[in-house]
């Protein structure tokens, strides 16, 4: 999210930025690929990623959330269209912790209802893998 964060802000979205952070802040080489899969994945998907927050965003121009909120939920919705791997529980569920940690007093709660909107469509237009949508089925309740 930091990572994004800066590019958000300086707009630069060389791949050299991203190393320069990941140099800066220290970035285990055992984390750094993990990094490296979402910061590209979400620039590579941004013009996917940012209509679908925009329609469940009520009233919210995604340039006027903060670039907390809207970088936090861009990771989170490129984990729930392309990684397989993530469950759709674990995707939201850090997402809003990340933003009750670094963004406001309602971040967590915004983030969890514009996430939880764009879950529930991507499910009914059967956008997600096969494998995500049995987990959440299967999977208890929060």
């Amino acid at each position: 999210m930091q990572a994004l964060f800066q590019i958000d802000v300086n707009q630069d979205h060389s791949r050299e930025a991203v190393e320069l952070f990941c140099k800066h802040f220290g970035v285990s080489k055992n984390v750094k690929p993990f990094c490296l899969r979402l910061v590209e994945g979400v620039k590579e998907f941004q013009d996917e990623i940012d209509p679908l927050i925009k329609r469940f965003s009520e009233h919210w121009k995604i340039t006027r959330m903060s670039r907390v909120d809207r970088n936090i939920m861009r990771i989170a919705v490129y984990e729930l269209l392309y990684c397989d791997d993530i469950p759709i529980k674990v995707s939201i569920n850090e997402a809003i912790d990340i933003g009750r940690k670094f963004g406001t007093g309602d971040s967590g709660a915004f983030i969890n209802g514009i996430l939880d909107s764009i879950r529930i469509c991507l499910e009914k237009e059967n956008r997600l893998s096969p494998q995500k949508n049995t987990e959440q089925l299967t999977s208890s309740p929060a």
